[in-house]
């Protein structure tokens, strides 16, 4: 599912290569263009018009992080392109497999978290996406042909047929950007949930040295060279993993904390239990779950490979 939503935003080539000349990779540019840097310039364009006014400069700015990051995020995922198809392949090879069905039993909980965290943040996404496209309407505030969110047009957006097919471009790049910004925050996660995976595997084996050898019975001395190379694999899985999210993690911390912030400031100001005020609770409540992942995640990899004792 992950690597599918990826596909179709224009981030996920086909087969283990990078972008290519061909018509998938005109598509993600036309795409990213368009509804990712071409809608983030029309949102902060309009700060030059309402910096003077608190509320409306707070309600567009914690908006714009959000949507900004996804930029950020776009560019290392394509930079590490190449690398991150080398993981997948990685993970594929027969090291990387669980050997027994006590081991397949060992990971499945980790899977299930990651599938279950997954399942909450696309639920808080969708709803806060829903709430957002639909206000105008509820609040009947479309008859004043009001947008969902604040941003500078080059027409006038207050006039028909202009208006609609703007409200729609809003409600379509707002998808784009959520959908990038949830399956890459995924991905990351799971790459985290990957080297947990791997470390539990590591640990059984070492357990159970003896009938690890292979084809020769008690072959403790090959069991422990196989354990090695599964060692150093997976030691090159995570520094690989590290260089493509590295930077992602940081602006996503910085970006959550000045979000959650501004987001509690708004729901101070906004008519409480309007469907206004519920955009910005789904809103809050997505990026804590989205901070929640990173931290999750990233605290089992450090104490799984903090383990003396296998």
């Amino acid at each position: 599912m992950n690597i599918f939503m990826l596909k179709i935003v224009g981030l996920w080539p086909e087969g283990d290569e990078t972008y290519k000349f061909d018509f998938y990779t005109l598509y993600a540019a036309i795409s990213l263009i368009f509804f990712v840097f071409g809608y983030n310039f029309c949102q902060t364009f309009n700060i030059l018009f309402i910096y003077n006014d608190l509320q409306a400069l707070t309600g567009t700015i914690f908006i714009i992080l959000t949507h900004m990051l996804a930029i950020v995020k776009s560019y290392y995922l394509i930079q590490n392109m190449k690398t991150l198809k080398e993981l997948l392949v990685t993970l594929n090879s027969d090291i990387f497999q669980p050997k027994t069905m006590k081991q397949r039993v060992l990971i499945e909980p980790n899977l299930n978290i990651w599938k279950n965290i997954y399942l909450v943040y696309f639920i808080m996404v969708s709803s806060d996406i829903a709430f957002w496209s639909t206000f105008p309407i509820l609040d009947k505030s479309v008859k004043e042909y009001r947008l969902p969110f604040l941003a500078w047009f080059p027409y006038n957006t207050k006039i028909s047929p202009l208006y609609e097919m703007t409200y729609i471009y809003q409600i379509i790049s707002v998808c784009f950007i959520a959908t990038v910004n949830l399956n890459i925050d995924t991905l990351i996660a799971a790459l985290n949930m990957y080297i947990g995976a791997q470390c539990d595997i590591l640990c059984d084996d070492l357990r159970n040295l003896r009938n690890f050898g292979g084809e020769v019975p008690n072959d403790v001395n090959g069991g422990f060279i196989k354990c090695t190379k599964h060692h150093k694999e997976i030691l090159r899985f995570a520094t690989n993993s590290n260089i493509f999210f590295n930077w992602i993690v940081l602006a996503q911390f910085v970006t959550s904390v000045t979000s959650i912030g501004l987001t509690m400031f708004q729901m101070t100001v906004v008519k409480p239990f309007t469907n206004e005020f519920y955009s910005f609770l789904f809103y809050g409540m997505g990026i804590t779950v989205e901070t929640f992942m990173y931290c999750w995640f990233g605290n089992e990899v450090e104490i799984k490979v903090n383990i003396t004792e296998v």
